[in-house]
């Protein structure tokens, strides 16, 4: 209902599109959510499979395949979805937050496929994790303006630096979690 409600309020063109705007379980809530607006959704960051994008691409519920190279199974199965939303005219948004061997992989994607959009990016995404990514990651893909550079040299263009990852001693560190007001946890 707020996710309905909210995008009945914008202005026809304000948003480019709403990621996520409610929980993936249900196609057949979409597929209502859908009638009652035309803001263009961006589905399936948490998207484990290519089967999950089914209904979504199929059933024409989303207008961006949000796509993470790093929870759907890595680069062979990325390109199984990219390909399946291509031939639905979908737009590949690859979600991306999980560090440089990740970006360095959505890279190649975006790079290879037809129907890339936009791509999500943390700028420094070990920062939160009180990790250096540059002494960790000597090599990265680094962004350039708006974009990044396709590496033309073999591999994904990320090197680690072992000897570093080795004299470490291991933080536990667990990721922030959304309180709900009785203190029970929800998903973002």
């Amino acid at each position: 209902a707020e996710a309905a409600s909210f995008c009945q309020r914008m202005p026809s063109g304000t948003l480019d599109f709403l990621e996520e705007p409610i929980r993936d379980e249900t196609p057949e809530a979409y597929a209502m959510l859908r009638q009652m607006t035309d803001v263009p959704f961006a589905i399936g960051e948490e998207f484990s499979s290519k089967w999950q994008f089914l209904p979504y691409i199929e059933r024409g519920l989303t207008n961006f395949a949000r796509v993470d190279v790093c929870n759907v199974g890595g680069l062979t199965e990325a390109m199984k979805v990219a390909g399946w939303a291509e031939a639905h005219y979908i737009d590949l948004m690859p979600h991306n937050p999980l560090g440089p061997v990740c970006t360095a992989a959505t890279v190649h994607l975006a790079a290879a496929v037809p129907n890339f959009a936009w791509m999500e990016i943390w700028i420094s995404p070990t920062q939160q994790q009180n990790y250096p990514s540059a002494e960790i990651f000597p090599q990265q893909h680094k962004l350039e303006g708006n974009w990044f550079p396709v590496p033309d040299t073999p591999g994904l263009g990320v090197e680690v630096n072992e000897d570093y990852v080795q004299s470490q001693s291991f933080k536990f560190w667990e990721a922030p979690r959304l309180h709900r007001r009785d203190g029970s946890y929800t998903n973002w």
